[in-house]
């Protein structure tokens, strides 16, 4: 299995409900974004994908998020902007753009600091646990 990661960031403010501490209150983050792509083959070229493709794909997902109050955003109206969730909104939409190239998303990682992370692997993740058996 081959695997390509880039990562990029992005500022923006949120709340979280519910789960008590200061993290409630409005604050914000400069997040770090990893996002990898996976493939048991390589194209022609012997690359998985060019990155400038996969960091322009990043970029226009993103710019929806860049200094915004994440709250705001209609995916999250009713669905906490936690990294979890962030982490899984852009897998959602990474995977829409590396399907047309027979790709898939391996994990999408938001760091909201330097010792704190979060991950969403997908689908994907159980299916190649298993052909790796």
């Amino acid at each position: 299995m081959y695997e390509v990661t880039i990562k990029q960031s992005f500022s923006a403010a949120h709340m979280l409900n519910e789960i008590g501490g200061t993290c409630e209150k409005l604050h914000g983050h400069n997040f770090v974004v990893e996002i990898s792509i996976c493939s048991i083959v390589l194209s022609e070229e012997g690359i998985l994908i060019d990155f400038r493709i996969l960091k322009q794909w990043a970029d226009e997902i993103l710019k929806e998020f860049d200094h915004k109050y994440l709250n705001d955003i209609s995916y999250f109206k009713d669905t906490s902007p936690s990294s979890e969730n962030i982490a899984r909104y852009i897998y959602d939409r990474i995977s829409e753009k590396v399907k047309k190239r027979n790709l898939d998303v391996s994990r999408v990682t938001i760091w909201e600091s330097e010792d704190a992370r979060a991950s969403y692997y997908g689908n994907n993740h159980d299916r190649h646990s298993k052909s790796k058996r």
